[in-house]
Protein backbone atom coordinates (compact mmCIF):
# COMPACT_ATOMS: atom_id res chain seq x y z
CA UNK A 1 0.00 0.00 0.00
CA UNK A 2 1.50 3.37 -0.99
CA UNK A 3 1.74 6.35 1.38
CA UNK A 4 -1.19 8.15 -0.29
CA UNK A 5 -3.48 5.13 0.04
CA UNK A 6 -2.38 4.57 3.65
CA UNK A 7 -3.19 8.18 4.47
CA UNK A 8 -6.63 7.98 2.85
CA UNK A 9 -7.41 4.74 4.72
CA UNK A 10 -6.36 6.23 8.07
CA UNK A 11 -8.45 9.35 7.48
CA UNK A 12 -11.47 7.23 6.53
CA UNK A 13 -11.05 5.04 9.61
CA UNK A 14 -10.75 8.09 11.85
CA UNK A 15 -13.85 9.61 10.29
CA UNK A 16 -15.80 6.39 10.76
CA UNK A 17 -14.65 6.17 14.37
CA UNK A 18 -15.64 9.80 14.91
CA UNK A 19 -19.07 9.19 13.43
CA UNK A 20 -19.43 6.16 15.67
CA UNK A 21 -18.68 8.24 18.75
CA UNK A 22 -21.15 10.92 17.71
CA UNK A 23 -23.86 8.35 17.08
CA UNK A 24 -23.23 6.59 20.35
CA UNK A 25 -23.18 9.90 22.21
CA UNK A 26 -26.46 10.93 20.61
CA UNK A 27 -28.08 7.61 21.46
CA UNK A 28 -26.96 7.94 25.05
CA UNK A 29 -28.24 11.51 25.42
CA UNK A 30 -30.98 11.69 28.05
CA UNK A 31 -34.06 13.84 27.82
CA UNK A 32 -34.08 16.16 30.85
CA UNK A 33 -37.47 16.82 32.44
CA UNK A 34 -38.07 18.92 35.55
CA UNK A 35 -41.07 18.19 37.79
CA UNK A 36 -42.16 21.03 40.10
CA UNK A 37 -44.95 21.05 42.67
CA UNK A 38 -45.85 22.63 46.02
CA UNK A 39 -45.32 20.73 49.31
CA UNK A 40 -43.33 17.88 47.76
CA UNK A 41 -43.41 15.82 50.98
CA UNK A 42 -47.20 15.48 50.68
CA UNK A 43 -48.00 11.77 50.16
CA UNK A 44 -49.99 12.67 47.02
CA UNK A 45 -46.88 14.11 45.40
CA UNK A 46 -44.72 11.31 46.75
CA UNK A 47 -47.05 8.81 45.06
CA UNK A 48 -46.77 10.92 41.91
CA UNK A 49 -42.98 10.73 42.21
CA UNK A 50 -43.14 6.91 42.11
CA UNK A 51 -44.94 7.05 38.76
CA UNK A 52 -42.68 9.80 37.42
CA UNK A 53 -39.47 7.95 38.32
CA UNK A 54 -40.71 4.67 36.84
CA UNK A 55 -41.60 6.32 33.54
CA UNK A 56 -38.40 8.36 33.54
CA UNK A 57 -36.35 5.16 33.80
CA UNK A 58 -38.35 3.51 31.02
CA UNK A 59 -38.03 6.56 28.74
CA UNK A 60 -34.33 7.37 29.35
CA UNK A 61 -35.22 10.60 31.13
CA UNK A 62 -33.08 12.54 33.60
CA UNK A 63 -35.78 13.53 36.11
CA UNK A 64 -35.24 16.72 38.14
CA UNK A 65 -37.68 16.64 41.07
CA UNK A 66 -38.17 19.97 42.87
CA UNK A 67 -40.64 21.47 45.33
CA UNK A 68 -40.86 23.22 48.66
CA UNK A 69 -40.53 20.55 51.37
CA UNK A 70 -43.85 21.24 53.04
CA UNK A 71 -45.41 24.61 52.19
CA UNK A 72 -48.01 24.77 49.41
CA UNK A 73 -47.84 28.38 48.26
CA UNK A 74 -47.23 30.44 45.14
CA UNK A 75 -44.53 32.50 46.89
CA UNK A 76 -42.36 29.44 47.44
CA UNK A 77 -43.10 27.74 44.10
CA UNK A 78 -42.23 30.59 41.72
CA UNK A 79 -38.50 30.80 42.62
CA UNK A 80 -38.21 27.02 42.36
CA UNK A 81 -39.67 27.08 38.85
CA UNK A 82 -37.36 29.93 37.87
CA UNK A 83 -34.40 27.93 39.18
CA UNK A 84 -35.22 24.82 37.14
CA UNK A 85 -35.82 26.92 34.01
CA UNK A 86 -32.25 28.22 34.39
CA UNK A 87 -31.09 24.57 34.18
CA UNK A 88 -32.53 24.41 30.63
CA UNK A 89 -34.49 21.16 30.81
CA UNK A 90 -36.15 19.81 27.66
CA UNK A 91 -39.48 19.55 29.44
CA UNK A 92 -41.26 20.80 32.55
CA UNK A 93 -44.10 19.16 34.44
CA UNK A 94 -45.66 21.96 36.44
CA UNK A 95 -48.25 21.62 39.22
CA UNK A 96 -49.24 25.26 39.83
CA UNK A 97 -50.24 26.23 43.37
CA UNK A 98 -52.06 29.20 41.83
CA UNK A 99 -53.29 29.51 38.21
CA UNK A 100 -52.49 33.21 37.88
CA UNK A 101 -49.41 33.29 40.08
CA UNK A 102 -47.61 30.61 38.03
CA UNK A 103 -48.71 31.87 34.61
CA UNK A 104 -45.61 34.01 34.05
CA UNK A 105 -43.32 31.11 35.03
CA UNK A 106 -45.10 28.76 32.63
CA UNK A 107 -44.87 31.30 29.81
CA UNK A 108 -41.20 31.90 30.61
CA UNK A 109 -40.49 28.18 30.24
CA UNK A 110 -42.29 28.01 26.89
CA UNK A 111 -40.40 31.09 25.65
CA UNK A 112 -37.15 29.32 26.56
CA UNK A 113 -38.09 26.41 24.27
CA UNK A 114 -39.15 24.08 27.09
CA UNK A 115 -42.17 21.83 26.51
CA UNK A 116 -44.60 22.30 29.43
CA UNK A 117 -47.18 19.92 30.87
CA UNK A 118 -49.60 20.80 33.66
CA UNK A 119 -50.61 18.00 36.02
CA UNK A 120 -53.24 18.00 38.76
CA UNK A 121 -53.69 21.79 38.71
CA UNK A 122 -53.25 24.22 35.82
CA UNK A 123 -52.30 27.78 34.90
CA UNK A 124 -54.99 30.23 33.87
CA UNK A 125 -54.08 30.19 30.16
CA UNK A 126 -53.41 26.70 28.86
CA UNK A 127 -53.01 27.73 25.21
CA UNK A 128 -49.21 27.23 25.21
CA UNK A 129 -49.19 24.11 27.39
CA UNK A 130 -48.65 20.78 25.62
CA UNK A 131 -50.97 18.80 27.88
CA UNK A 132 -53.05 19.10 31.05
CA UNK A 133 -53.67 15.90 33.04
CA UNK A 134 -55.85 15.77 36.14
CA UNK A 135 -58.41 13.79 38.10
CA UNK A 136 -62.14 14.39 37.71
CA UNK A 137 -62.33 16.91 40.52
CA UNK A 138 -65.88 18.13 39.96
CA UNK A 139 -67.13 14.56 40.06
CA UNK A 140 -65.05 13.94 43.18
CA UNK A 141 -66.80 16.82 44.92
CA UNK A 142 -70.18 15.42 43.89
CA UNK A 143 -69.22 11.98 45.21
CA UNK A 144 -68.24 13.61 48.52
CA UNK A 145 -71.67 15.26 48.80
CA UNK A 146 -73.38 11.92 48.17
CA UNK A 147 -71.20 10.22 50.79
CA UNK A 148 -71.96 12.85 53.46
CA UNK A 149 -75.69 12.76 52.67
CA UNK A 150 -75.68 8.99 53.05
CA UNK A 151 -73.74 9.10 56.31
CA UNK A 152 -76.03 11.65 57.95
CA UNK A 153 -79.12 9.84 56.62
CA UNK A 154 -80.25 12.95 54.80
CA UNK A 155 -84.00 13.52 55.07
CA UNK A 156 -85.87 16.05 52.99
CA UNK A 157 -87.18 18.92 55.09
CA UNK A 158 -84.40 18.75 57.68
CA UNK A 159 -81.39 21.06 57.94
CA UNK A 160 -77.78 19.92 58.35
CA UNK A 161 -74.58 21.89 58.94
CA UNK A 162 -71.36 21.01 57.13
CA UNK A 163 -67.97 22.68 56.70
CA UNK A 164 -65.18 22.36 54.13
CA UNK A 165 -61.41 22.29 54.64
CA UNK A 166 -59.15 23.22 51.71
CA UNK A 167 -55.45 23.76 51.14
CA UNK A 168 -55.74 26.71 48.78
CA UNK A 169 -58.35 29.26 47.76
CA UNK A 170 -57.08 29.29 44.17
CA UNK A 171 -55.59 25.84 43.34
CA UNK A 172 -57.76 24.61 40.48
CA UNK A 173 -58.30 21.16 42.00
CA UNK A 174 -59.61 22.65 45.24
CA UNK A 175 -61.89 25.06 43.37
CA UNK A 176 -63.33 22.31 41.14
CA UNK A 177 -63.97 19.95 44.07
CA UNK A 178 -65.73 22.65 46.06
CA UNK A 179 -67.79 23.62 43.01
CA UNK A 180 -68.77 19.99 42.44
CA UNK A 181 -69.69 19.59 46.11
CA UNK A 182 -71.82 22.75 46.09
CA UNK A 183 -73.54 21.83 42.82
CA UNK A 184 -74.50 18.36 44.05
CA UNK A 185 -75.86 19.77 47.32
CA UNK A 186 -77.93 22.35 45.45
CA UNK A 187 -79.25 19.67 43.11
CA UNK A 188 -80.01 16.86 45.54
CA UNK A 189 -79.59 17.96 49.16
CA UNK A 190 -80.88 21.53 49.69
CA UNK A 191 -81.15 20.92 53.44
CA UNK A 192 -77.36 20.70 53.74
CA UNK A 193 -75.91 24.12 54.53
CA UNK A 194 -72.21 24.90 54.12
CA UNK A 195 -71.48 27.00 57.19
CA UNK A 196 -67.81 27.76 56.60
CA UNK A 197 -64.64 27.01 54.62
CA UNK A 198 -61.04 27.29 55.86
CA UNK A 199 -57.57 26.85 54.39
CA UNK A 200 -54.51 24.97 55.62
CA UNK A 201 -51.70 25.54 53.03
CA UNK A 202 -51.22 21.75 53.03
CA UNK A 203 -50.44 21.66 56.75
CA UNK A 204 -52.34 18.96 58.71
CA UNK A 205 -51.81 20.76 62.01
CA UNK A 206 -53.49 23.88 60.63
CA UNK A 207 -56.30 21.71 59.28
CA UNK A 208 -56.76 20.11 62.70
CA UNK A 209 -56.88 23.54 64.33
CA UNK A 210 -59.52 24.65 61.79
CA UNK A 211 -61.69 21.64 62.66
CA UNK A 212 -61.32 22.23 66.40
CA UNK A 213 -62.49 25.79 65.86
CA UNK A 214 -65.51 24.56 63.90
CA UNK A 215 -66.45 22.02 66.55
CA UNK A 216 -66.58 24.82 69.10
CA UNK A 217 -68.42 27.23 66.82
CA UNK A 218 -70.92 24.70 65.43
CA UNK A 219 -71.88 22.20 68.16
CA UNK A 220 -74.52 20.69 65.85
CA UNK A 221 -72.09 20.06 63.01
CA UNK A 222 -73.16 17.09 60.86
CA UNK A 223 -70.32 16.67 58.42
CA UNK A 224 -66.89 17.74 57.18
CA UNK A 225 -65.59 17.62 53.62
CA UNK A 226 -61.78 17.62 53.77
CA UNK A 227 -60.98 18.52 50.22
CA UNK A 228 -57.43 17.10 50.04
CA UNK A 229 -55.20 14.67 51.86
CA UNK A 230 -53.59 16.96 54.42
CA UNK A 231 -56.95 18.43 55.40
CA UNK A 232 -58.28 14.89 55.70
CA UNK A 233 -55.42 13.92 58.03
CA UNK A 234 -55.91 17.02 60.17
CA UNK A 235 -59.69 16.59 60.37
CA UNK A 236 -59.34 12.94 61.36
CA UNK A 237 -56.93 13.85 64.15
CA UNK A 238 -59.33 16.50 65.49
CA UNK A 239 -62.36 14.20 65.49
CA UNK A 240 -60.44 11.45 67.23
CA UNK A 241 -59.12 13.81 69.92
CA UNK A 242 -62.65 15.10 70.57
CA UNK A 243 -64.09 11.56 70.54
CA UNK A 244 -66.51 12.53 67.79
CA UNK A 245 -65.79 9.68 65.40
CA UNK A 246 -69.11 8.43 64.06
CA UNK A 247 -70.92 11.52 65.32
CA UNK A 248 -69.61 13.87 62.63
CA UNK A 249 -69.41 12.44 59.11
CA UNK A 250 -65.96 12.91 57.61
CA UNK A 251 -65.35 12.60 53.87
CA UNK A 252 -61.77 13.13 52.79
CA UNK A 253 -59.79 13.33 49.58
CA UNK A 254 -56.70 11.27 48.74
CA UNK A 255 -55.96 7.69 49.75
CA UNK A 256 -52.91 8.26 51.94
CA UNK A 257 -51.94 4.94 53.58
CA UNK A 258 -52.65 6.35 57.06
CA UNK A 259 -56.04 7.66 55.98
CA UNK A 260 -56.99 4.36 54.36
CA UNK A 261 -56.21 2.68 57.69
CA UNK A 262 -58.52 5.18 59.40
CA UNK A 263 -61.20 4.51 56.78
CA UNK A 264 -61.12 0.84 57.76
CA UNK A 265 -61.61 1.87 61.40
CA UNK A 266 -64.60 4.06 60.56
CA UNK A 267 -62.94 7.43 61.20
CA UNK A 268 -63.63 8.38 57.59
CA UNK A 269 -67.04 7.88 56.02
CA UNK A 270 -65.40 7.85 52.61
CA UNK A 271 -62.18 8.80 50.81
CA UNK A 272 -62.13 10.09 47.25
CA UNK A 273 -59.08 8.54 45.61
CA UNK A 274 -57.10 9.81 42.63
CA UNK A 275 -54.35 8.08 40.64
CA UNK A 276 -51.35 10.41 41.01
CA UNK A 277 -48.83 7.86 39.70
CA UNK A 278 -50.82 7.43 36.48
CA UNK A 279 -51.01 11.21 36.00
CA UNK A 280 -47.23 11.52 36.38
CA UNK A 281 -46.45 8.60 34.07
CA UNK A 282 -48.65 10.01 31.34
CA UNK A 283 -47.10 13.47 31.67
CA UNK A 284 -43.57 12.09 31.22
CA UNK A 285 -44.62 9.90 28.28
CA UNK A 286 -46.39 12.80 26.55
CA UNK A 287 -43.42 15.14 26.94
CA UNK A 288 -40.95 12.52 25.67
CA UNK A 289 -43.11 11.81 22.62
CA UNK A 290 -43.06 15.51 21.76
CA UNK A 291 -39.42 16.22 22.61
CA UNK A 292 -37.91 13.12 20.97
CA UNK A 293 -40.36 12.40 18.14
CA UNK A 294 -42.20 15.67 17.63
CA UNK A 295 -45.50 13.94 18.37
CA UNK A 296 -48.41 15.92 19.83
CA UNK A 297 -50.86 14.20 22.19
CA UNK A 298 -54.16 13.05 20.68
CA UNK A 299 -55.94 15.20 23.29
CA UNK A 300 -54.43 18.06 25.24
CA UNK A 301 -56.75 17.70 28.24
CA UNK A 302 -56.91 14.32 29.97
CA UNK A 303 -59.25 13.63 32.90
CA UNK A 304 -58.68 10.49 34.97
CA UNK A 305 -61.70 9.26 36.99
CA UNK A 306 -61.78 9.45 40.79
CA UNK A 307 -63.04 6.59 42.96
CA UNK A 308 -65.01 6.75 46.22
CA UNK A 309 -63.60 4.33 48.80
CA UNK A 310 -65.64 3.25 51.82
CA UNK A 311 -65.29 0.76 54.65
CA UNK A 312 -67.12 -1.80 52.49
CA UNK A 313 -64.72 -1.42 49.53
CA UNK A 314 -62.96 -4.70 48.80
CA UNK A 315 -59.47 -5.23 50.18
CA UNK A 316 -58.18 -5.60 46.62
CA UNK A 317 -59.53 -2.20 45.58
CA UNK A 318 -58.33 -0.52 48.77
CA UNK A 319 -54.84 -1.82 48.01
CA UNK A 320 -55.12 -0.78 44.36
CA UNK A 321 -56.02 2.83 45.11
CA UNK A 322 -53.87 3.44 48.22
CA UNK A 323 -51.07 5.85 47.33
CA UNK A 324 -47.64 4.25 47.31
CA UNK A 325 -45.04 6.54 48.87
CA UNK A 326 -41.58 7.03 47.39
Amino acid sequence: MNRSLKTMTAVAAAAALSIGFVSAGHAATQTKIAFVMGAEADPFFQAMKVGAQAQATASNVNLVWQGDPSHYDVQTEVPIVDSVISQAPDGLVLIPTDPTGLQASSDKAVAAGIQVANVDTHVADLSKVLTFITGDNGDGGAKAADAIAGAIKYTKGKTYQVVVGLTSKTATTNVARLDGFKAQIAKKYPGIKIKDVAYSASNPQTASSNVNNWLTKYPNLSGIFAIDGTNASGAAAALQSKKLVGKVALVGYDAYPANVALLKKGVFTALIAQDPAAEARLAIKTLVAKIVNGKNPAKRDVVIPNVALTKSTSAANLKKYTYVAN
